[in-house]
């Protein structure tokens, strides 16, 4: 009867506990939902479109302003504290000129939107118009008025895969890293056959297209340069050449 008597006391005991437990926990959620009522129906955390300071929107250079507000529409009016930031977030990711992004909310009623936007590092010519490519190999839009002082990127294809695109401007930014301060002379780099670079050189007033192969970009061009003068004299009407072999250039009719 003693062994008995305890184990029902034990058994009360759990059954109190639990039911504190339930009254905490139901307590809690009660809590969280009166607190998530609040801030997303308060007037005082809405978003405004009529104050300048309610939406900020930092790293803005190139990207259309108005792509940005287009995602954040419906928002406006609206609790910050209802805005998906994840979702916003990856949409502004989807625009072209954004790399990354961030977007935080800014007690009690603004928000602030962060881009990280792309570094385009070429020209990239298609039929009928120019973009830009940046170092991932994402094909951008130039933005109206604006001004870039890069070369041309050539051997790109506008069904190129992104894989095939990166590895071009990979090749291009080799090339750029062995020229060094002789890159200004170059206004073409054609990347479309990796194992052999191709560039368009100006030296002495007058275009030179150059065959590189894969490796001492830099080597070789300032090897032609060192032999320019009597090449030219030799050759003056030949305007390709091949570098192609350490020891010897040879001209390409």
């Amino acid at each position: 009867m003693a062994k008995e008597s305890r184990t029902k006391r034990i058994n009360w005991r759990i059954v109190l506990g639990v039911a504190g437990l339930a009254v905490v926990t139901s307590s809690a959620a009660m809590a969280a939902y009166k607190v998530r009522r609040f801030v997303t129906t308060d007037p005082q955390f809405t978003l405004s479109r009529d104050r300048k300071d309610a939406f900020r929107i930092e790293g803005l250079k190139y990207t259309a302003r108005a792509k940005v507000l287009r995602i954040f529409a419906t928002d406006f009016g609206r609790s910050i504290f209802s805005i998906p930031l994840e979702d916003r977030r990856r949409a502004l990711c989807e625009i072209d000129w954004v790399e990354d992004a961030s977007v935080s909310r800014i007690w009690p009623d603004r928000v602030v939107v962060r881009l990280h936007e792309r570094k385009p590092v070429a020209f990239v010519l298609f039929h009928p118009g120019v973009l830009l490519i940046d170092p991932q190999g994402v094909l951008l839009e130039p933005p109206p008025q604006s001004q870039f002082a890069f070369p041309v990127l050539s051997g790109i294809r506008r069904d190129d895969s992104l894989e095939a695109r990166r590895e071009r401007v990979a090749v291009f930014l080799r090339v750029q890293e062995e020229m060094g301060y002789l890159m200004k002379d170059l206004s073409e780099i054609d990347a479309g056959d990796t194992s052999n670079v191709r560039v368009v050189a100006q030296v002495d007033n007058r275009a030179v297209e150059l065959l590189l192969g894969d490796s001492d970009f830099g080597k070789r061009y300032q090897n032609f340069l060192n032999h320019y003068p009597e090449i030219r004299k030799r050759s003056p009407e030949v305007k390709r050449f091949d570098l192609r072999l350490d020891d010897r250039i040879t001209a390409r009719e």
